[in-house]
């Protein structure tokens, strides 16, 4: 519901709740909206409010990302501490994750929508409790009636909190049950992988400088190089970090690398480089040997790439602009490459436990252009290799029309390609990815079954 829908009725008549004589509120009461009266560090205050209700009128527009959103204004208002814009972002993002729940519940709440919703965003993060000492007479009730409310007794679609073409897409192809867990997985925030940068430290001794750092951490379930956090540490500061011994990565992007299986020595294009992660994760791979391109068509995002180049210490990555998929400098290429990865442009829907607002932003319309751009890049990539070369063909959505719909079609059109089973070439390196899907010889990684982002990658390779 947007702030547009409801304004809010005059509040002058309305009073808020006393302490009960003999108790302390949990909570200080602010003397000012502006946040200048003295606070207890972490705890909810009566500003916290206003700004989740204006930050949430912003968001709901979905006329940008929301990660963007929260960031222009947190800009806008530099005066907010850590901690602020913690419970602030937090809260804006629980609605964005549980909209169609708490759009259901704001229907029956009085004042503006926003707040209603800001209210039900706090209560999730941070617990009914904490809000006591801010509340309308109406709105405690309002709340209190809403913790009777059993979610099992809620519409299977409101419960997963999905728009209903999304929603009907993912029932149709994996199941009610299926979906049902996934929508709870996606309600989560998602942990902390990091990937090891195995040329200048080992998993064991990233895992000792962690823990003398007093961050707590333990290697990841599937990845080698894969280390998974406990909370959401700094890493800025770290030097482990700075010095490029560590890597922000999901280990399903990480997995992904494993895919390809670059060698030493060999030609390598990640077609869709982006800021790099992958990038750098198959530079290892290959020792910082042979020749490695990372393609892209934002002059931003390799840019980006730069820094963290430097940090990694590799020699043998290339970053290239490229204006498209049809571009002279891909073209130059045909048939001398030996592994490429496709990490195509897709809706992202694989990641809405980061990002929650792309269930919201995208549409089947989208989706369908996503799919024709996807199949024209998978074309053009797959001319790059030479026989017995691979394409790894990959997305972060979890989406069959972006993904195995993609690759059957790319298969019936180029009798040239085989798919390699994705089982086997992770049984050449010894990982071990539960519920593997034997009969399509894919990879399916989903939040609920492996605890990454919702990842997709097929494995082709050219026989003549």
């Amino acid at each position: 519901m947007s702030r547009q829908q409801e304004s809010a009725p005059s509040r002058d008549n309305r009073q808020r709740p006393r302490a009960a004589k003999g108790k302390t509120s949990p909570i200080r009461r602010p003397q000012s909206a502006q946040g200048n009266a003295p606070r207890t560090p972490g705890a909810l205050q009566a500003f916290h409010l206003q700004h989740i209700d204006r930050l949430i009128g912003k968001v709901l527009l979905f006329a940008r990302p929301a990660d963007a959103v929260v960031s222009h204004y947190f800009r806008e208002n530099s005066k907010l501490g850590h901690r602020d814009r913690g419970i602030i972002a937090e809260a804006v993002f629980a609605v964005l994750r549980r909209r169609v729940e708490f759009g259901q519940f704001a229907e029956s709440g009085t004042g503006a929508a926003t707040r209603r919703l800001g209210l039900l965003g706090l209560a999730a993060t941070l617990g009914r409790d904490t809000l006591t000492p801010f509340l309308y007479p109406d709105e405690a009730e309002w709340l209190d009636r809403l913790t009777t409310i059993e979610r099992s007794s809620l519409a299977p679609r409101v419960r997963a909190n999905l728009p209903e073409w999304l929603y009907d897409d993912l029932v149709a192809h994996h199941g009610e049950a299926f979906t049902a867990a996934m929508g709870d997985a996606w309600l989560r925030p998602a942990p902390l992988d990091l990937r090891v940068n195995t040329a200048k430290v080992s998993r064991e001794e990233a895992l000792a400088e962690l823990e003398t750092a007093g961050i707590a951490a333990e290697p990841a379930p599937m990845a080698p190089d894969g280390i998974r956090l406990k909370g959401k540490p700094a890493l800025n500061q770290l030097p482990l970090f700075i010095n490029g011994g560590v890597e922000v990565q999901d280990e399903g992007s990480q997995l992904l690398c494993h895919l390809l299986a670059p060698r030493r020595g060999e030609m390598v294009v990640d077609f869709c480089a982006g800021a790099g992660g992958k990038t750098l994760a198959l530079g290892v791979a290959m020792r910082s040997t042979g020749r490695l391109y990372a393609f892209d068509v934002s002059e931003k995002r390799l840019a980006n790439l730069k820094p963290r180049l430097a940090r990694s210490g590799l020699s043998n990555v290339h970053p290239v602009l490229i204006d498209s998929e049809r571009d002279t400098k891909v073209k130059r290429l045909a048939g001398k490459i030996d592994r490429v990865l496709v990490d195509a442009p897709c809706s992202g829907l694989g990641t809405l436990r980061r990002n929650p607002d792309l269930k919201w932003r995208q549409t089947p319309e989208s989706v369908v252009e996503l799919t024709a751009k996807q199949a024209a890049i998978l074309e053009a990539a797959a001319k790059l290799v030479k026989g017995g070369g691979r394409v790894v063909y990959a997305t972060c959505s979890v989406l069959e029309a972006e993904n195995e719909a993609i690759v059957r079609d790319f298969l019936a059109k180029n009798d040239n390609f085989r798919l390699v089973p994705v089982a086997e070439v992770f049984a050449e390196q010894k990982i071990t990815v539960p519920d593997l899907p034997a009969e399509s010889g894919m990879l399916a990684l989903y939040p609920q079954v492996h605890q990454t982002d919702g990842f997709f990658a097929a494995v082709l390779e050219r026989t003549r």
